[in-house]
C-alpha cells in the first residue's frame, strides 16, 4: 500500500496524471469540481496509471480541496 500527495485541476482540457519534483502528483481531469465528479474521475485515471483496480484507489483526505492524499492499494 502507498499513499501519494495529488494536486487536482478541475475543467482541464485534457486529463492526465504526471508527477512532479518535489514526489507529489499533478492530476488533470476534465470533469468540474461538482457532486465528486472530479473525484470519481481522479480515482479512475489514478487507477489506471498504476494499474490497479478502481475498488482499490481511495481518497484519504482532501475529498473537497484541491490538494488530496490518494492510498492505492497493493493487489
Amino acid at each position: 500500500m502507498k499513499t501519494i500527495r495529488v494536486k487536482v485541476k478541475p475543467n482541464a482540457r485534457v486529463g492526465g496524471l504526471e508527477e512532479l519534483s518535489d514526489g507529489s502528483w499533478l492530476a488533470r481531469v476534465k470533469a468540474p469540481p461538482i457532486d465528486g465528479k472530479a473525484n470519481t474521475e481522479l480515482v479512475t485515471l489514478i487507477a489506471r496509471h498504476f494499474g490497479v483496480r478502481k475498488a482499490q484507489v481511495s481518497i484519504k483526505s482532501g475529498a473537497s480541496g484541491r490538494l488530496k492524499l490518494v492510498r492505492i492499494e497493493d493487489s
